[in-house]
């Protein structure tokens, strides 16, 4: 079975958190043995310690999990930087503005890797909207799942459907990227 929490995370974290095992024994209420042996790899908290244990060290759970602290730095909220997450089991869609972790049907999600899109889509002014195209296909296996625009303060993403057309129309905002996403190939952006 593989660990679900290894103890270099552990050991990171109390360290991060100025604590000592002895310490972080207490507040768990299990022995310092016990926290060294966690941190040496030779046992594991038992589940029931997850939620105790990401409280000690401030973190979620599912940052505990993943071993990733979650620092958000973009606190500017420019949403240029925005990050999309898809879930591969149900096609959940998440829109982050800077760094998460994210999971869904028990699975942790790793933001999409945009690549250019090329000629595939086109983008036309049509009176005070965009209406954007994706030369695709669009069947049931093989579709484009959604389209969003995004400029500096706002994303808006039209949920597309398998057999659909590929296209969307978004009110012009001052626009600066549109990204689309398709089920087999990925993320796609187009700068405006």
């Amino acid at each position: 079975m593989d660990q679900y929490i290894t103890g270099a995370v552990i050991k990171d974290l109390r360290k991060k958190n100025n604590m000592t095992q002895q310490e972080l024994a207490e507040v768990l209420n299990v022995s310092d043995k016990s926290i060294s042996k966690w941190e040496t790899g030779r046992g594991y908290p038992d589940i029931t310690l997850l939620e105790p244990l990401a409280g000690a060290f401030k973190v979620s759970v599912t940052e505990l999990l993943s071993g990733n602290a979650v620092t958000n730095m973009n606190i500017s909220a420019n949403m240029l930087r925005s990050k999309f997450y898809v879930c591969p089991i149900c096609g959940n869609v998440i829109h982050s503005m800077g760094e998460a972790v994210i999971s869904c049907h028990g699975i942790q999600l790793l933001p999409e890797e945009a690549e250019e899109a090329g000629d595939s889509i086109s983008v036309e002014r049509v009176e005070d909207d965009h209406y954007i195209t994706v030369d695709h296909p669009m069947t049931k296996s093989d579709y484009i799942s959604f389209i969003a625009v995004v400029s500096y303060d706002s994303v808006e993403i039209k949920k597309l459907y398998p057999e659909g057309p590929a296209e969307a129309r978004f009110m012009i905002t001052g626009q600066k990227k549109v990204y689309f996403y398709s089920n087999r190939d990925g993320l796609f952006y187009r700068n405006i």
